[in-house]
């Protein structure tokens, strides 16, 4: 196997597990589970999204993709944006249980775009 298929098999599996890590803090959220605080669930998600960013410069390096040159790849990296600010307030920063579940839904939406793009890899036109 090559370097730019092993890249994007651990792009892809660490996407599928932040997004599967989110949701399920997503749901202890929404339940007020205490597990949400536990230490090992503060600090797994950081090391899921670093592998996960690693990755995905490694296939925008070696494929040169760029953001802002390649209008799928922008829409990306827009949409993960989203998905982090309106993460962290469903997550940690919501104010309101209203709030932080408003947040949570845009969040996942967000994620199904990305998730959506990545397959299709539209030409968009912006």
């Amino acid at each position: 196997m090559d370097y730019y298929s092993l890249a994007k098999h651990i792009h892809m599996t660490a996407a599928g597990l932040s997004f599967l890590g989110f949701l399920i803090r997503g749901y202890w959220m929404l339940t007020g589970s205490g597990l949400l605080y536990k230490k090992p669930v503060k600090i797994l998600p950081h090391i899921i999204d670093t592998l996960l960013l690693a990755a995905a410069i490694y296939l925008v390096v070696v494929s040169s993709q760029y953001p802002f040159v390649v209008n799928w790849v922008t829409a990306k990296v827009l949409l993960l944006i989203v998905y982090i600010v309106a993460g962290t307030i469903a997550l940690k920063r919501g104010r309101t249980k209203k709030k932080r579940v408003a947040a949570f839904f845009v969040s996942v939406i967000s994620i199904c775009a990305i998730f959506a793009i990545a397959a299709t890899k539209p030409a968009l036109n912006f």
